[in-house]
């Protein structure tokens, strides 16, 4: 019995040995079969128990079970110093340093056209007018002949409208707005009228979509004067109270007489640079006083009654006022253009 309790101490002894040097799980595992494996060498004691003499079979047996447990044990601690080594290494490869700069948030910001949009209602409401809107999509009648650009009309190829289908087509302006208006209400009307409106045209000042604000007053006794005085108001808020305003003769079929108007130029105060061509004027929108014609349409007498209208892009507003120059950026959605504003 002696000589067996040796071996087993001798087993045991070689088995932790070999524990403590095993690098990797993997090399526990050996040792696990070498000794505890279906042939290991301890198992080869439990299959021996038959041929020793029974009077000492059970300290023999006791004396493998404890050689066992001690080894069992002793691969589960083993195994346990591995796995907590290699989550100390995968720990500090994985680590954060606090000392450093956190990862900045890219925050959003109102976008450049909203804002000028606003503004741009914002003065006109302080004056009294009030705020309309109207389908996208509109009919042939509305966007053109209650507007007097009746069929064949030149003004209709400058358009560049895109048709849904038959009588209906994207709205090329908002004017269809001041129709809807008029035919469901009488004088005194104050409107502006703001929406996305659609071209076919495409470049570095030009987009198939943009924004437009249409404004009209319709009352007795509006005169050209009136009109001078409303967007002259505007200009000055929109671009400082020293910006000059100057109205020059053009021609729009809905109004008549019509006016383009034109600011001192943003960029060099009226001096003359690149961006106005050196004239010292930047175009900004359209006026003139409301056709007889238009008012025909909506049953409106136009000896007892007169008006003004005007229209203007907001992305042209956008673009003077920030220094844009290329109405593109505004549709890109790149973060680093966005941001500054």
């Amino acid at each position: 019995m002696q000589e067996i309790i040796e071996k087993l101490a001798s087993v045991r002894e070689e088995a932790m040995s070999a524990l403590k040097a095993a690098p990797s799980v993997d090399e526990i595992e050996k040792v696990r079969v070498k000794y505890l494996g279906k042939k290991g060498a301890v198992t080869e004691f439990l299959k021996s128990l038959g041929a020793v003499d029974p009077s000492v079979k059970p300290a023999v047996g006791k004396a493998v079970n404890e050689a066992r447990d001690a080894i069992s044990r002793g691969i589960d601690g083993r195994h346990s110093e591995l796995k907590r080594a290699e989550d100390d290494l995968r720990f500090k490869a994985e680590s954060v340093d606090v000392t450093l700069s956190g990862r900045r948030t890219v925050l959003g910001k109102r976008h450049p056209l909203n804002r000028v949009m606003e503004e741009v209602l914002g003065v006109f409401t302080r004056m009294g007018f009030a705020v309309r809107e109207g389908p996208e999509i509109e009919t042939e009648y509305y966007n053109f002949e209650a507007l007097n650009i009746p069929k064949l009309h030149p003004a209709r190829d400058m358009q560049d409208t895109f048709y849904v289908k038959d009588d209906l087509l994207l709205r090329t302006h908002t004017s269809p707005v001041q129709i809807r208006v008029m035919e469901s209400m009488r004088p005194p009307l104050r409107v502006v009228a703001p929406g996305k409106v659609y071209r076919r045209d495409a470049d570095v000042t030009h987009s198939p979509m943009f924004h437009q604000v249409e404004g009209f007053m319709v009352d007795e006794h509006i005169t050209f004067a009136d009109l001078k005085g409303v967007l002259t108001v505007f200009c000055r808020a929109m671009f400082g109270a020293e910006t000059k305003v100057r109205f020059r003769p053009s021609f729009f079929p809905f109004t008549e007489p019509s006016a383009e108007v034109d600011i001192s130029c943003v960029i060099c105060s009226g001096k003359g640079c690149r961006v106005c061509k050196s004239t010292g004027w930047l175009e900004i929108l359209g006026s003139g006083m409301i056709h007889p014609e238009v008012f025909r349409h909506v049953k409106y007498d136009s000896e007892k009654y007169s008006g003004f209208a005007f229209g203007m892009g907001i992305e042209r507003i956008a673009m003077l006022k920030y220094g844009v120059n290329d109405i593109r950026l505004f549709f890109e959605n790149d973060v680093r253009f966005l941001e500054q504003f």
